[in-house]
C-alpha cells in the first residue's frame, strides 16, 4: 500500500512540474534532498547515540531497577497481573523514561523487548492481554517532557527560541496520554466486572 502511495505521489509531482513548468526546481529538489536528508540524519544521530548510551548504561548500572520501583508506585495499577522485578516491567520503565525524553527511536527497542516479554509471562499466544494493550496506548502516547527531536530539528533549521514549543508539548502529550489511556482502561474493566459477575 505504501509503495502504492509513494509511487503516486511521484507521478503526480513529476506530472505537476511539468503542467506549471518547474521542471527546473523539481529536478533541484530531486538532485539536493537526498543529501539534505542525509546531512539531517548524522545530525540527528549523535544525539541518538549518546541517549541511546546513557539507557545502557543505566541498565548495566541497575539503574533500571530504581526506575522500575519508581515506575511500580506510578503504574502499578495499569500493570496488575505482571512480575514489577521482572523483564517486561523493566522495559516498560526503559521505553517510558526514553519516551519522556523525546527519543522514539531510542523507546523502539525497549517498546519491542517489553511486548516480548510481556507474551512470555502472561502465555499470551495470539491474543493480546490487557497490559500488552495498555502498554501499547502508553507507548504510542507517549508523555514527553523533553523533546529532544523536536529541539535538535529546530535549532539546526535556525529556530530564534527552540525551547517555546516545550509547554505545548507538555500539555498535548499529557492530554494525549490521559484520554487514551482512559479509552484504553475503561473497556477493559467493565470486560472485568462481566467477568467476575455472578
Amino acid at each position: 500500500m505504501l509503495t502504492l502511495i509513494f509511487s503516486l505521489l511521484i507521478i503526480i509531482s513529476a506530472l505537476s512540474a511539468i503542467i506549471t513548468g518547474n521542471t527546473r526546481d523539481l529536478t533541484e529538489a530531486v538532485l539536493n534532498e537526498p543529501v539534505n536528508a542525509v546531512e539531517l540524519c548524522i545530525y540527528l544521530c549523535g544525539g541518538m547515540c549518546f541517549w541511546g548510551g546513557i539507557m545502557r548504561i543505566a541498565e548495566k548500572s541497575e539503574l533500571t531497577e530504581k526506575l522500575a520501583g519508581i515506575f511500580a508506585l506510578l503504574l502499578g495499577g495499569l500493570f496488575k497481573d505482571i512480575d514489577k522485578h521482572g523483564r517486561a516491567f523493566r522495559a516498560i520503565c526503559m521505553n517510558i523514561t526514553a519516551n519522556l525524553l523525546g527519543l522514539g527511536n531510542a523507546a523502539t527497542p525497549f517498546g519491542i523487548e517489553a511486548m516480548k516479554a510481556l507474551a512470555e509471562e502472561e502465555k499470551a499466544g495470539d491474543t493480546a492481554t490487557p497490559s500488552m494493550i495498555i502498554f501499547t496506548v502508553i507507548n504510542t502516547a507517549s508523555l514527553t517532557l523533553i523533546p529532544s527531536t523536536a529541539l535538535s530539528l529546530r535549532m539546526k533549521y535556525g529556530s530564534a527560541n527552540p525551547l517555546e514549543i516545550v509547554p505545548a508539548v507538555w500539555i498535548t502529550s499529557a492530554a494525549a496520554l490521559g484520554v487514551s489511556v482512559t479509552a484504553a482502561v475503561l473497556p477493559l474493566m467493565g470486560k472485568t466486572q462481566k467477568g467476575g459477575g455472578p
